[in-house]
């Protein structure tokens, strides 16, 4: 099982983080939270239930 969440908090951590934004839908998910990175894979999808969690994550980095 590919550790998802994990990974992407570790890129953050890295600086790898460029910005974020809200969309309505993106690939099934609704609402989603994109995540922009420096990186490959360059956009991460992060669904609604997680929002609180990363967005306090980002702002304590």
């Amino acid at each position: 099982m590919y550790p998802y969440h994990n990974k992407i908090k570790q890129r953050i951590r890295n600086n790898e983080l460029l910005h974020y934004k809200y969309v309505s839908s993106y690939k099934k998910i609704k609402p989603c939270m994109l995540l922009f990175f420096s990186t490959e894979p360059e956009i991460r999808p992060i669904r609604e239930h997680r929002f609180k969690e990363y967005e306090k994550f980002i702002k304590n980095i």
